[in-house]
């Protein structure tokens, strides 16, 4: 059995433990407010615009594209999102998993080779450094500080490529942040242009709260499947098909085709980043968790030691006066 002083020293090194993951909780609570914050500024206008654009492209015979024309894929390219620090759970690993899948897909058709990896964040890009990938640039920036410029370059460099036939599909892998609970790990065609998606997208957040609980969770399950059973979800009004367009067709596609590409990529940056915060939040929320959990173990282990000590000693002291 371990000494009073060792089982003194453990309490004092959990304690200071407790108190880092703590303020790391704290802080990463604080970074998911502002990057909710940020979705939320930005997200009504991209969703929008997606709607409108893709809506306007399944609609209008005329409009004809490069960028939505799916063609045999000989050189693909993958954008793949991840953070420059760790202490977030599995977020980095689920990412780098899911890219490597996607490569070995990728490997069997067209070779590893044809395969170019865009790494937002330090964790992917070393990565994929080390596993000798055609890594195209670093942008660990970009994972700290989001940048619409930065992704508006990167998505103009991604667009001539697939426009000259350098590449014939790009894709995005990044968590798609629900809400501070649950982070969707997503693989997404980035180019060509999915104008089926528009159907089957998943624009369903929740960015007013921090609270990761599990009783929260189900708190907004059930809230969701009540408004479902009762009908309350909001119905969505279809756009009018009968599109006019000034001053013509190949101007208005020339301006909003690069918009949503640029728009796509910085929320997905977006996205990744509350998904980091958030996913950094809960691990150490569980990190002190458990600390509390270790904390009663071992007062309750040292409050036993030292009550067995005093009845040791009182035993000596007793023993000693009847010898007497």
């Amino acid at each position: 059995m371990p000494s009073l002083k060792e089982i003194k020293g453990r309490i004092a090194s959990v304690n200071s433990t407790r108190k880092i993951t703590s303020a790391m909780k704290m802080v990463a609570s604080s970074k998911l407010h502002h990057a909710q914050v940020a979705i939320q500024n930005m997200l009504p206008y991209e969703e929008l615009l997606e709607h409108i654009l893709k809506s306007f492209l399944a609609a209008e015979a005329e409009a004809q594209t490069i960028y939505d024309q799916v063609r045999p894929v000989k050189r693909a390219a993958l954008v793949v999102f991840t953070s420059n620090s760790s202490l977030c759970g599995g977020f980095n690993a689920n990412t780098i998993k899911l890219m490597l899948q996607a490569v070995n897909e990728y490997d069997q058709t067209i070779g590893r080779d044809n395969v170019e990896i865009y790494p937002i964040g330090r964790k992917v890009y070393e990565k994929a450094q080390k596993l000798g990938l055609k890594v195209q640039g670093e942008f660990s920036a970009l994972a700290d500080k989001p940048n619409v410029q930065q992704c508006i370059e990167i998505a103009m460099e991604l667009g001539k490529k697939f426009a000259d036939g350098e590449i014939d599909k790009v894709e995005l892998i990044y968590h798609h942040f629900k809400s501070a609970g649950s982070q969707v790990l997503t693989r997404k065609t980035f180019l060509p242009i999915d104008v089926e998606s528009e159907l089957q997208a998943d624009h369903e957040r929740d960015l007013t709260s921090v609270i990761a609980t599990k009783e929260s969770q189900e708190y907004l399950k059930k809230r969701g499947e009540r408004q479902e059973t009762r009908g309350e979800q909001e119905e969505v009004k279809p756009l009018n098909d009968n599109f006019i367009v000034e001053p013509d067709m190949d101007t208005v596609l020339s301006q909003l085709i690069p918009k949503l590409a640029h728009l796509a990529l910085y929320t997905a940056l977006l996205d990744s980043n509350a998904s980091e915060h958030a996913a950094r939040m809960v691990a150490m929320q569980t990190a002190t968790d458990n600390a509390d959990e270790l904390l009663r173990e071992l007062n309750l282990q040292y409050n036993k030691s030292r009550q067995q000590a005093i009845t040791s000693e009182l035993l000596d002291i007793v023993g000693g006066s009847v010898n007497n």
